[in-house]
Protein backbone atom coordinates (compact mmCIF):
# COMPACT_ATOMS: atom_id res chain seq x y z
CA UNK A 1 0.00 0.00 0.00
CA UNK A 2 2.64 2.46 0.66
CA UNK A 3 5.19 1.80 -1.82
CA UNK A 4 4.15 5.27 -3.71
CA UNK A 5 4.83 6.69 -0.11
CA UNK A 6 8.38 5.09 0.49
CA UNK A 7 9.64 5.79 -2.86
CA UNK A 8 8.88 9.57 -2.51
CA UNK A 9 9.96 9.32 1.59
CA UNK A 10 12.55 6.72 1.76
CA UNK A 11 13.88 8.14 4.79
CA UNK A 12 10.36 7.22 6.50
CA UNK A 13 10.23 3.53 5.33
CA UNK A 14 10.13 1.83 8.90
CA UNK A 15 7.14 4.34 9.83
CA UNK A 16 4.92 3.49 6.75
CA UNK A 17 5.57 -0.44 7.42
CA UNK A 18 4.85 0.49 11.27
CA UNK A 19 1.35 2.10 10.68
CA UNK A 20 0.51 -0.05 7.16
CA UNK A 21 -1.48 -2.73 9.66
CA UNK A 22 -4.43 -0.08 10.80
CA UNK A 23 -5.45 0.97 7.46
CA UNK A 24 -8.12 -1.56 6.40
CA UNK A 25 -8.49 -2.12 2.46
CA UNK A 26 -11.63 -1.81 0.72
CA UNK A 27 -12.70 -2.47 -2.58
CA UNK A 28 -15.86 0.23 -3.31
CA UNK A 29 -17.75 0.35 -6.81
CA UNK A 30 -18.95 3.34 -8.52
CA UNK A 31 -20.79 6.24 -7.36
CA UNK A 32 -20.78 4.96 -3.65
CA UNK A 33 -20.70 8.11 -1.11
CA UNK A 34 -17.87 7.86 1.68
CA UNK A 35 -18.69 10.75 3.29
CA UNK A 36 -21.99 13.33 3.25
CA UNK A 37 -21.57 16.84 3.27
CA UNK A 38 -22.89 17.91 6.88
CA UNK A 39 -21.36 14.50 8.17
CA UNK A 40 -18.83 14.64 10.86
CA UNK A 41 -15.74 12.49 8.80
CA UNK A 42 -14.09 9.39 10.78
CA UNK A 43 -12.06 8.57 8.29
CA UNK A 44 -9.73 9.18 5.76
CA UNK A 45 -9.05 7.44 2.27
CA UNK A 46 -5.69 6.60 0.79
CA UNK A 47 -6.20 5.19 -2.85
CA UNK A 48 -4.64 2.18 -3.71
CA UNK A 49 -6.29 2.46 -7.76
CA UNK A 50 -9.40 3.91 -8.71
CA UNK A 51 -10.50 7.82 -8.92
CA UNK A 52 -12.35 9.62 -5.97
CA UNK A 53 -13.76 13.20 -6.11
CA UNK A 54 -14.88 15.87 -3.54
CA UNK A 55 -18.30 18.23 -3.96
CA UNK A 56 -20.14 20.14 -2.45
CA UNK A 57 -24.21 20.63 -2.87
CA UNK A 58 -24.55 23.93 -4.65
CA UNK A 59 -28.24 25.43 -4.98
CA UNK A 60 -29.35 21.43 -5.45
CA UNK A 61 -26.48 20.66 -8.14
CA UNK A 62 -23.95 19.32 -7.32
CA UNK A 63 -20.42 20.57 -8.19
CA UNK A 64 -17.04 19.17 -8.32
CA UNK A 65 -14.10 20.61 -6.62
CA UNK A 66 -11.31 18.31 -6.32
CA UNK A 67 -10.62 14.82 -8.04
CA UNK A 68 -8.28 12.14 -6.61
CA UNK A 69 -6.43 9.31 -7.92
CA UNK A 70 -4.09 6.71 -7.04
CA UNK A 71 -1.33 7.32 -4.29
CA UNK A 72 -3.60 10.26 -2.71
CA UNK A 73 -5.21 10.99 0.50
CA UNK A 74 -8.52 12.22 0.85
CA UNK A 75 -10.53 13.08 3.80
CA UNK A 76 -12.66 15.93 4.74
CA UNK A 77 -9.77 17.31 6.98
CA UNK A 78 -11.75 20.23 8.61
CA UNK A 79 -14.26 17.44 9.60
CA UNK A 80 -11.24 14.39 10.58
CA UNK A 81 -9.32 16.82 12.61
CA UNK A 82 -11.86 19.24 14.25
CA UNK A 83 -14.93 16.59 14.96
CA UNK A 84 -17.10 19.32 13.08
CA UNK A 85 -19.68 19.09 9.94
CA UNK A 86 -17.95 18.32 6.80
CA UNK A 87 -17.80 20.81 4.02
CA UNK A 88 -18.25 18.35 1.25
CA UNK A 89 -19.04 14.52 -0.03
CA UNK A 90 -16.62 12.14 -0.69
CA UNK A 91 -17.58 10.09 -3.68
CA UNK A 92 -15.68 7.36 -5.78
CA UNK A 93 -15.87 7.80 -9.66
CA UNK A 94 -14.76 4.29 -10.56
CA UNK A 95 -14.46 1.13 -8.79
CA UNK A 96 -12.04 2.29 -6.35
CA UNK A 97 -9.40 0.36 -3.96
CA UNK A 98 -8.99 2.34 -0.81
CA UNK A 99 -7.23 1.76 2.27
CA UNK A 100 -9.55 3.35 4.94
CA UNK A 101 -7.58 5.27 8.25
CA UNK A 102 -10.35 5.57 11.28
CA UNK A 103 -9.92 8.59 13.12
CA UNK A 104 -9.09 6.30 16.51
CA UNK A 105 -6.34 5.01 14.64
CA UNK A 106 -5.08 8.22 13.25
CA UNK A 107 -5.11 9.57 17.20
CA UNK A 108 -2.87 6.85 17.74
CA UNK A 109 -0.38 7.60 15.08
CA UNK A 110 -0.01 11.06 15.94
CA UNK A 111 0.24 10.57 19.85
CA UNK A 112 3.00 8.49 18.84
CA UNK A 113 4.41 10.69 16.14
CA UNK A 114 4.72 13.72 18.65
CA UNK A 115 8.17 12.02 19.46
CA UNK A 116 9.46 11.83 15.64
CA UNK A 117 9.39 15.64 14.37
CA UNK A 118 11.39 14.43 11.01
CA UNK A 119 7.90 12.44 10.50
CA UNK A 120 5.94 15.68 11.09
CA UNK A 121 7.93 18.04 9.24
CA UNK A 122 7.30 15.54 6.14
CA UNK A 123 3.11 15.59 6.51
CA UNK A 124 3.90 19.27 7.05
CA UNK A 125 5.24 19.24 3.88
CA UNK A 126 2.60 17.27 2.36
CA UNK A 127 -0.57 19.63 4.20
CA UNK A 128 1.74 22.48 2.49
CA UNK A 129 1.33 20.83 -0.89
CA UNK A 130 -2.20 20.49 -0.81
CA UNK A 131 -2.75 24.08 0.19
CA UNK A 132 -0.49 25.34 -2.71
CA UNK A 133 -2.87 23.20 -4.88
CA UNK A 134 -5.69 24.70 -3.64
CA UNK A 135 -4.70 28.27 -3.90
CA UNK A 136 -3.59 27.46 -7.58
CA UNK A 137 -7.29 26.25 -8.45
CA UNK A 138 -8.93 29.11 -6.08
CA UNK A 139 -6.88 31.83 -7.82
CA UNK A 140 -7.11 29.77 -11.78
CA UNK A 141 -11.02 30.26 -11.01
CA UNK A 142 -10.44 34.23 -10.58
CA UNK A 143 -8.35 34.51 -12.98
CA UNK A 144 -8.75 32.23 -15.97
CA UNK A 145 -11.52 31.68 -18.66
CA UNK A 146 -13.39 27.97 -18.74
CA UNK A 147 -11.51 27.31 -21.71
CA UNK A 148 -7.98 28.40 -20.39
CA UNK A 149 -9.08 26.33 -17.51
CA UNK A 150 -9.94 23.36 -19.89
CA UNK A 151 -6.70 23.45 -21.15
CA UNK A 152 -4.78 23.56 -17.88
CA UNK A 153 -6.41 20.75 -17.19
CA UNK A 154 -5.40 19.13 -20.41
CA UNK A 155 -1.69 19.80 -19.98
CA UNK A 156 -1.78 19.48 -16.08
CA UNK A 157 -3.40 16.73 -15.49
CA UNK A 158 -4.60 14.34 -18.50
CA UNK A 159 -5.78 11.44 -16.38
CA UNK A 160 -8.96 13.76 -15.36
CA UNK A 161 -9.98 14.27 -19.06
CA UNK A 162 -9.10 10.79 -19.78
CA UNK A 163 -11.05 9.47 -16.72
CA UNK A 164 -13.56 11.32 -15.39
CA UNK A 165 -17.06 11.76 -17.06
CA UNK A 166 -17.55 14.81 -18.84
CA UNK A 167 -20.67 16.19 -16.26
CA UNK A 168 -18.09 15.60 -13.77
CA UNK A 169 -15.18 17.50 -15.64
CA UNK A 170 -17.86 20.43 -16.93
CA UNK A 171 -18.83 20.98 -12.83
CA UNK A 172 -15.45 20.92 -11.76
CA UNK A 173 -14.77 23.57 -14.31
CA UNK A 174 -17.79 25.45 -13.21
CA UNK A 175 -19.58 25.35 -16.43
CA UNK A 176 -22.78 23.16 -18.45
CA UNK A 177 -21.62 19.88 -20.38
CA UNK A 178 -22.65 21.81 -23.56
CA UNK A 179 -20.29 24.93 -22.64
CA UNK A 180 -17.75 21.71 -22.17
CA UNK A 181 -18.23 20.34 -25.46
CA UNK A 182 -18.50 23.52 -27.43
CA UNK A 183 -15.17 24.76 -25.81
CA UNK A 184 -13.70 21.00 -27.17
CA UNK A 185 -15.06 21.69 -30.46
CA UNK A 186 -13.53 25.19 -30.45
CA UNK A 187 -10.20 23.84 -29.66
CA UNK A 188 -10.39 21.22 -32.16
CA UNK A 189 -11.44 23.69 -34.90
CA UNK A 190 -8.23 25.83 -33.65
CA UNK A 191 -6.14 22.43 -33.95
CA UNK A 192 -6.54 21.96 -37.49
Amino acid sequence: MFEHLKTKFPELTDHWERYAHVYKREEVPARTILLREGEVSKRSFFIETGCLRAWINNQGKDTTFQFFFEHEVISSAESFRKNIPSMCTIETVEPSVINVLTKKDYELIMADLKTQPELLSNMLDITFERQLHYMREFLSFIRDTPQERYLNLLREKPQIVQRVPQHYIASYLGITTVHLSRIKNKILKEKR
